[in-house]
């Protein structure tokens, strides 16, 4: 009996072991770039198209002042950071193919412009960048890569601009939490960077029976190497050398 109530407890302390995830770790080295999805009006205004539905949860994480101060940090600090935009023009809007989410942004000109050379209309726009933000983005310090399409950065040059300026550690934040961040997040892992995400300074669209915030920070844990807050990654910016 002794021997069967050891080996018993032998097997629950292995399972309590294999049912608590590992935590990799991430450190903020020389080779360190901070990668915002999507700071644009759409997302992060009163006046976007999503507000409705994404207001809620931006405004509880304060999402709008978490991204403020990481774009502060990085320039305080000379980190690049690489700004993933979402943009659509008039071509895209004949796509035959559509997800439910790609044919409903597209039916509330969610990230419109008018011309893919030039910038007619875009000042104040919802595909532009929100206003706090624009001093930081100009800065010599930032790069904007082409637009992604849909979710993820496949349809862009980020992994590239990121490989060529080289960059393999990845501090990943901004909108929406479920959709452009963890397919953000998703790719990058699998083209070989290790990538912590910011958990407050992103957030989702908050649906009836639908949280779509909670529902990525599953993924956020189990796939990334950490998850910082902003207040946890902006102090490990600041003691890195």
């Amino acid at each position: 009996m002794k021997k069967l109530i050891t080996a018993l407890v032998a097997v629950f302390v292995s399972l309590q072991m294999y049912a608590q995830l590992p935590d990799p770790g991430f450190t903020v080295n020389d080779r360190t770039a901070i990668v915002i999805t999507d700071p644009q009006n759409d997302f992060l205004s009163p006046d976007g198209v999503t507000w409705g539905v994404v207001g809620e949860s931006v405004t509880k994480n304060g999402t709008v002042k978490n991204l403020e101060e990481l774009f502060k940090i990085a320039k305080q600090k000379n980190i690049k950071v690489f700004v993933s935009p979402h943009y659509y023009f008039k071509h895209d809007h004949d796509w035959k193919i559509e997800g439910a989410l790609e044919a409903l942004m597209h039916k509330i000109n969610m990230f419109d412009r008018s011309h893919t050379l030039k910038t007619d209309g875009f000042e104040g726009s919802g595909a532009d960048w929100l206003d706090r933000y624009k001093k930081y983005i100009d800065g010599d310090n930032v790069i904007v890569t082409s637009p992604h399409k849909v979710y993820g950065p496949e349809s862009n040059d980020l992994a590239l601009q990121l490989r060529k300026h080289g960059y393999e550690n990845i501090i990943l934040a901004g909108m929406s939490s479920n959709l452009c961040t963890e397919s953000h997040m998703r790719d990058l892992v699998e083209s070989g960077f290790r990538v912590a995400v910011v958990s407050d300074a992103t957030a989702g669209a908050i649906l009836p029976g639908l949280n779509a915030y909670e529902a990525s920070l599953v993924n956020f844990k189990m796939i990334a190497s950490h998850v910082y807050t902003t207040e946890e990654i902006c102090k490990e910016i600041r003691q890195s050398k």
